[in-house]
């Protein structure tokens, strides 16, 4: 727990409540005390506090009417009541009124602490969407999705047409292109900006725990679940859920996924009972999914589903226009306030780079400049080599047709040549290989499987 957090405890039990400031103090975490709703909620109009723990029954104000006018003051504060009773129609109730949580006394130490935690999880992600609000606001229409190329300004013009949609949306494109900028971007320009935005990336969490993250889970769903717990769709409810590399999530899950964009309703693990969400899906994958549904590894009926509105951002080597946008936005990013400027052959350098990183690799090398820079201006020798973008050899092209004239291969083997060269530049990548070539991932899988089979049968010849 952070030393930061701060939490006003109300209760009108004396011993109570100074076992629980005392607790929570012993956690590091700054706790104070009132001893009942309305000096409760004095202290709320004066000081700044992350998470409220309050007491239900109360003589002066009850926890559901401090509750109500704590919500006025501080609208987006948790609050998390105790009740003495075990009572389900407190608990209810208490939901109800907007609550973030509650817990039945007698409890254990680690439920509130953990309870709390996520509470204070929960604020973070909340003034996180205040940045990026305010992020939007002081950049152009577009927030911090940056382009001047044909490809982008068809992408500006469909944001400002989906953008109060609630149909889901697939963005696919390589690594790095901004995926979930873009994503970001449709959703602080919706009509509803003030809702939230949750991402999860999809190859980032273990998938035995994916489900729990997503779903939830209640107390007792399995080893280590000492509380119920709120999942991210519960937590993205009214706004926008951003599953990024959807393509890299297990069947299983995928299934259940499609449920909730058929029913609207999800089920925490271990829970019998569902619970109605009002969610936008919007997903990104760097795969491409029609193939992975002839593998096997992607529903069809998933992504039909997903795919309503679907968005292809190009490669940054295919909208060289918007290198040099991208790099003096990088530049003011990074520089901190230091006046340093591209000088025009650094600008030529980045221009002819391959970027197969795309704009976070032009991010990178923008941000070690800075730091190699030592004048007023970046140079070109201030781009480091090891992250200099793979320049094309003018006659790479002349090259390749002089060696197989030399060599007297046939067209079958200059084309196998040139699938080495693009596979050899790509890094092995099938897929962006694919792309390249203009073929399907199959077809190249068959060709090399063509291959093999031709020498190791000419092996046995």
């Amino acid at each position: 727990m952070e030393s930061s957090r701060a939490v006003l405890v109300v209760d009108d039990d004396a011993a109570m409540r100074e076992m629980l400031v005392s607790l929570l103090e012993e956690e590091g975490i700054r706790a104070e005390g009132a001893e009942g709703g309305a000096k409760a909620l004095d202290r709320l109009r004066d000081s700044e506090f992350d998470a409220v723990l309050s007491d239900i029954r109360m003589p002066d104000t009850s926890g559901i009417e401090m509750l109500g006018e704590a919500r006025e003051i501080r609208p987006d504060l948790p609050v998390i009541l105790m009740t003495a009773f075990g009572s389900i129609d407190s608990a209810v109730e208490a939901m109800r009124a907007g609550a973030f949580d509650y817990v039945t006394k007698p409890f254990k130490k680690n439920e509130v602490l953990v309870i709390l935690e996520r509470a204070f999880e929960r604020r973070a992600l909340e003034e996180e969407n205040r940045r990026l609000r305010r992020a939007v606001d002081q950049t152009s229409a577009m927030g911090d999705l940056i382009g001047a190329s044909p490809a982008m300004r068809e992408i500006f013009a469909l944001v400002r047409k989906i953008a109060d949609t609630r149909s889901s949306i697939l963005i696919t494109g390589e690594s790095g292109t901004g995926k979930e900028v873009l994503a970001r971007t449709i959703h602080f320009s919706s009509a509803g900006p003030e809702r939230p935005f949750v991402p999860v990336n999809c190859t980032a969490i273990p998938e035995g725990l994916l489900e729990s993250e997503l779903f939830g889970h209640v107390r007792g769903a399995f080893t280590g679940a000492h509380a119920s717990k709120r999942g991210l769709f519960e937590t993205a409810n009214g706004g926008t859920l951003f599953l990024d590399e959807i393509g890299d999530m297990g069947l299983g899950l995928q299934s259940k996924i499609l449920r909730v964009l058929q029913d609207g309703e999800i089920r925490p693990v271990g829970g019998n009972h569902t619970v109605r969400v009002n969610v936008r899906i919007i997903a990104a994958t760097n795969k491409d999914l029609r193939h992975e549904m002839e593998a096997g590894q992607f529903r069809r009926d998933l992504f039909y589903r997903l795919n309503v509105i679907p968005i292809d951002i190009p490669p940054l080597r295919e909208r060289r226009e918007d290198v040099p946008l991208l790099a003096e936005a990088f530049l003011a990013r990074h520089t901190g306030g230091r006046k340093l400027a591209l000088s025009r052959a650094a600008l030529d350098k980045l221009l002819r780079g391959r970027f197969e990183g795309n704009a976070r690799e032009l991010e990178n090398m923008i941000e070690r400049a800075i730091a190699l820079a030592e004048g007023p201006e970046i140079r070109p020798e201030d781009l480091p080599l090891s992250g200099d973008p793979r320049e094309e050899p003018e006659h790479a092209g002349e090259d390749l047709a002089r060696t197989a004239l030399q060599r007297r291969m046939s067209l079958r083997e200059l084309e196998d040549l040139y699938i080495d060269e693009v596979l050899q530049s790509t890094g092995g990548n099938k897929v962006q290989a694919a792309r390249i070539l203009g073929i399907n991932r199959r077809t190249l899988y068959r060709r090399g499987e063509r291959r093999a089979h031709g020498r190791s049968h000419g092996d046995r010849e």
